[in-house]
């Protein structure tokens, strides 16, 4: 079947229903919903047997949706309709929440249901929910809407209209920032992080800072106690804000008058922070333990961005665990990600973009070259959540790959202006997937499932639908290998592989010929790469949709009659 994704930009969900569609294989083009017009052309030139929109900010034309069996996806439950559902979710406290696809109608989020699926809420960002329990909820949503195209063409299948359901659900405007507004006299913790946690990662909680307006991010409670609204202090690059009950770690920020429509580090945004008094934390954003031999590295960086300092913090953590007497490493990442690689948002803001790029890229190389060295451990890398860029390479330097099943990979650089990546992708990529395999993963830019992944070699294994349950999995499969009989000949072939790879070419040698090419992208006369990051982290809505998506764009793409 051929299936149109009508989308407002090529986001987790959308990657992830085009994964598992593919898989199935269907024929599948993407359009990003810019305007009527080039909406209508996609459709006219793919000519779909099904339009399916994971992810819409504006209403789907009349000409289109009349024409077409066309499927909106609502992160909702059964009757919620408007554009801020999940906000008022998380707002609200509800216990349970869901996914419903419904047929595209006049009336936004109106449709007749064809398919539902529900969740357990759970104590987390609106970004977090939306990547795990909301992508899979619509996941399984999807394809039951999916399998009953055909019934429906048919005739021997209805979807159900609206008002034949009894839903909680109801129509709710648009989230107003007063809706989200901290009242830091009465309002407790609770009610804090909920606020920042529905606004996250747009459009944020307006607020004050050093008697300043900004948006707040990245919030946790954190124990400290005071007069309510003041600030208790400094921790890393996030500063302590108190409750009415507590307190509140504020990790980012974004203001209006200081690199306008960037999030921050708190401290970054604000450099008053540095006056404050630098408070003691029980944890932060790595983490290390240790049990039954085995070295547990987790490090959870907002939206899995790793700067030049978070680089060389994590470096020194890992050559603590590496000195540690334990027989695995494994690096766990986060729960939402893995890591995606450099921290552009701090590389936009700095004096020199270039520098900073040069920087960056640097401590990443620094810590891949840390892990390709061990020899006196294995190493695993533990996916809980998704990676990109230079965050799925810095994966491949451990041993072992493990992800956690539902977990999407985009190893790949071009798309941030045809960047050419470094953190010895041209070592260890071609070594696990061959030369061939590893050339089209890095000019497709496409994202990369679990199963295909696998099959590929660029992972060695993948478990567990949940993180707890993951967890759990890695735990017992490493403490099996620390103890499989055969763990001193591992490691012995370990050091005689690393032994003979060096001898025919050194990490040394890698390093530089990617490095060469990164200079380029950063000081050359091409500015692609810069052009791109500006548009990223500025948010610029697309004005075409990439080739490598819209097939039907492909120079000399006819749809088939049928």
């Amino acid at each position: 079947m051929r299936i149109l994704l009508l989308t407002h930009t090529f986001n987790s969900l959308t990657q992830r229903i085009f994964i598992e569609l593919s898989i199935m294989g269907h024929d599948l083009s993407v359009e990003f919903d810019i305007n009527d017009a080039v909406t209508t052309e996609a459709v006219e030139l793919f000519r779909p047997h099904l339009i399916l929109a994971p992810y819409l900010r504006r209403a789907i034309p009349e000409s289109i949706w009349r024409n077409y069996v066309t499927l909106v996806v609502h992160p909702g439950i059964v009757g919620d309709r408007g554009p801020s559902s999940i906000d008022w979710a998380i707002l609200e406290n509800e216990a349970d929440w869901g996914v419903t696809v419904l047929q595209a109608e006049a009336e936004m989020d109106a449709g007749p249901i064809w398919a539902t699926e529900s969740f357990a809420m759970r104590d987390a960002t609106k970004s977090s929910l939306y990547r795990n329990e909301v992508t899979e909820a619509a996941l399984r949503a999807v394809l039951s809407a999916v399998e009953r195209v055909a019934e429906y063409n048919s005739g021997a299948w209805k979807p159900v209209p609206l008002d034949q359901w009894t839903p909680r659900g109801r129509l709710r405007l648009a989230m107003k920032p007063e809706d989200r507004s901290i009242d830091w006299e009465r309002d407790n913790t609770s009610t804090v992080l909920r606020k920042i946690r529905a606004s996250d990662s747009f459009p944020g909680v307006l607020d004050t800072l050093f008697g300043k307006p900004c948006h707040l991010f990245d919030a946790h409670a954190f124990p400290a106690n005071g007069a309510p609204g003041e600030l208790a202090g400094r921790v890393r690059d996030g500063v302590v804000k108190l409750t009415s009950d507590g307190a509140i770690w504020i990790g980012h920020a974004k203001r209006p008058d200081f690199w306008p429509g960037i999030k921050l580090p708190t401290a970054v945004a604000f450099p008053e922070a540095a006056s404050l008094s630098e408070l003691a934390e029980e944890t932060g954003d790595i983490r290390y333990e240790e049990a039954e031999g085995i070295g547990y590295l987790h490090f959870d960086f907002y939206n899995g961005a790793m700067g030049t300092n978070a680089c060389k913090r994590l470096l020194s953590a890992y050559l603590q665990a590496r000195s540690r007497p334990t027989r695995i490493i494994v690096l766990m990442g986060g729960a939402d990600f893995f890591s995606n690689g450099l921290d552009l948002n701090l590389i936009e803001a700095s004096d020199s973009p270039s520098d900073e790029s040069m920087l960056n890229i640097e401590a990443m190389d620094d810590l891949c070259q840390a892990i390709l060295e061990t020899d006196s451990q294995l190493t695993i890398s533990a996916l809980q959540g998704n990676a990109g860029a230079g965050g799925a390479f810095l994966a491949l330097a451990a041993d072992e790959v493990w992800e956690r099943s539902g977990v999407i990979l985009n190893p790949h650089y071009k798309n941030m202006g045809n960047l050419y990546g470094s953190e010895f992708w041209t070592y260890r990529l071609p070594l696990r997937v061959g030369d061939d395999q590893a050339t089209q993963i890095m000019q497709n830019r496409l994202p990369l499932g679990v199963e295909d992944a696998k099959r590929l070699g660029f992972i060695d294994d993948h478990f567990g639908q949940d993180i707890a349950e993951f967890a759990a999995q890695v735990r017992h499969r490493a403490s099996a290998l620390a103890t499989s009989p055969d763990f001193a000949d591992r490691l012995a072939a370990k050091r005689s592989s690393r032994a003979t790879d060096e001898a025919a070419k050194s990490l040394a040698q890698y390093r530089s010929e990617e490095l060469s090419h990164m200079q380029r992208n950063f000081y050359g006369f091409d500015p692609s790469y810069h052009v791109a990051r500006h548009h990223f982290v500025q948010k610029t809505p697309h004005s075409w949709t990439p080739r490598h998506l819209a097939r039907h764009r492909e120079l000399g793409w006819t749809a088939p009659e049928n």
